[in-house]
């Protein structure tokens, strides 16, 4: 498991530091991720949602404490509906993942689906071009249509993959050097996907690919309001929250976000299985 855990904390309640021993008997304050502020990107469970029901799904989540989740579509239920389930269960979707919109009248829409289900939060979830243009005119959408979430109370941010770090669109600018000087910090949030950046790292050729990724949310001018937390395994894969290789209580103890975001691409097992470890791993983990 990452350094940092304290696999019989898991049940201490309350969001303050506590005391623990230091190697030279002195005492250290650590920190650890409230319960509340712990979320669970659906995207992980997407086989199930269509296979066992959404439903019985949303269920075990609650079962197993979540209190929110973010969502990456709506499985064709509609956003009153989708609500309503969520609602019944005690849970919240605070954030979601839709693509930058093809037209006015598709951001309209997805503005006024956020704001039905309650959510706080609204990203883009992926983008991809060799064309320094590209990315230029995404910057400049994306300001646009971050300055109507706001009117809409909703804070609007980029979530990042590998390749905005990798890609070299001419004379080593990468996109993501395009995104962090371009993208306005008083309307634009970052939502750091952890594995991808500490893999964005090892892409790079960085020695310390922790430290890059702990770098890359110190460096931009944006705030990063929203991790997701994605473990990586020692092949490069993914891996189930505490099984793999990055320290999460290093990334944690060096930038505290809004949310923490539990997510997997493939879970090995069942996408249950990933739920619940994550939430439990979350909830254990100080820093």
């Amino acid at each position: 498991m990452a350094a940092g855990v304290g696999v019989g904390l898991a049940g201490l309640g309350g969001a303050a530091a506590f005391a623990a021993p230091a190697s030279s008997g002195e005492t250290v304050d650590c920190r650890r991720v409230a319960p509340g502020l712990i979320s669970i990107q659906l995207y992980t469970l997407r086989s199930i949602m269509r296979n066992e029901g959404i439903d019985a799904t949303l269920a075990s989540l609650a079962g197993y404490g979540y209190t929110k989740v973010e969502l990456a579509g709506l499985y064709g239920r509609t956003a009153e509906s989708m609500r309503a389930t969520l609602d019944s269960l005690g849970i919240t979707p605070s954030s979601s993942h839709d693509g930058i919109s093809s037209t006015p009248a598709a951001l309209e829409t997805k503005l006024a689906n956020a704001v039905t289900l309650g959510q706080t939060h609204i990203n883009v979830p992926y983008l991809v071009s060799s064309s320094a243009d590209d990315w230029r005119r995404w910057a400049d959408q994306m300001n646009v249509e971050a300055a109507a979430a706001r009117e809409s109370g909703l804070k609007y941010g980029y979530h990042n993959h590998a390749h905005e770090f990798t890609t070299d669109l001419g004379g080593g600018l990468t996109p993501w050097d395009i995104f962090t000087s371009r993208l306005d910090p008083k309307l634009v949030h970052l939502e750091v996907d952890l594995y991808w950046a500490v893999t964005g790292g090892v892409g790079v050729g960085a020695a310390d690919p922790i430290q890059f990724a702990i770098d890359t949310i110190a460096q931009a001018p944006q705030q990063t309001l929203q991790y997701h937390v994605k473990d990586r395994d020692a092949a490069g894969g993914f891996a189930d929250l505490g099984t793999g290789t990055i320290d999460f209580s290093r990334i944690f103890a060096a930038h505290t976000p809004k949310e923490y975001i539990v997510e997997n691409d493939q879970p090995d097992v069942t996408p249950l299985q990933t739920a619940e470890v994550g939430c439990n791993y979350l909830r254990a983990v100080r820093y």
